[in-house]
């Protein structure tokens, strides 16, 4: 366990729950990852070995450094998309901190837009940015995908109305096993069924 990673969370933890608290304008809010979920967050990305990792809501970095924890172990790497830059900023530098930069793509910008122009594949993506945007993501998302590959989202209790069209997209997803995890503010797990290959996924009989 690297002691000075689980610090350095829980320093972050803490400061974006401090701004949190504090803040009226929704922008400026941290909203991070409640511990329990960046932990199962980083358990599945290790058991999963994930190496090719896409994140939709970059904000100060806390997930960021979950997932950019593991791929260091894997000899990965993540594109992470935000669309503050004061808070892809602040990613950077938490992430500088962490020695764990070199390991994330950091992009800038409507999260739509980029993911469009990614080439992939994913084995590993993580919904936590705008909500009511991100079925058109999965969309795009799909023929992007490795065939073995994990699908999640926060939020997925706690925003009900608004992440009812990204629940409905990922359930439908063909080849796909989905549910709801009920940790923290609600996990949405979506896994490709054993038996796809990349043929399978291309639509190859």
């Amino acid at each position: 366990m690297n002691r000075q990673l689980i610090d350095l969370l829980a320093a972050m933890e803490r400061q974006g729950r401090e701004n949190d608290d504090q803040q009226a304008d929704h922008a400026r809010k941290m909203l991070n990852l409640e511990p329990e979920t960046a932990l199962l967050l980083r358990i599945l990305a290790r058991t999963a070995k994930a190496t090719r990792v896409l994140e939709i809501g970059t904000s100060n970095g806390y997930s960021t450094i979950c997932l950019a924890w593991v791929v260091a172990e894997t000899g990965g790497k993540i594109v992470s998309i935000e669309r503050n830059q004061d808070k892809q900023s602040m990613a950077r530098a938490n992430l500088v901190r962490a020695g764990l930069l070199e390991y994330v793509d950091l992009r800038l910008g409507e999260a739509t837009a980029i993911v469009g122009e990614l080439a992939g594949p994913f084995d590993f993506v993580f919904f936590d940015g705008d909500r009511t945007t991100a079925p058109e993501q999965v969309r795009r998302l799909v023929p992007k995908l490795a065939p073995a590959v994990l699908i999640l989202a926060d939020n997925a209790l706690s925003h009900p109305a608004e992440i009812a069209g990204y629940l409905s997209e990922v359930a439908g997803l063909a080849g796909f096993e989905h549910m709801v995890v009920p940790v923290g503010k609600g996990l949405s797990l979506a896994c490709r069924s054993a038996g796809y290959t990349a043929e399978t996924v291309a639509g190859v009989e």
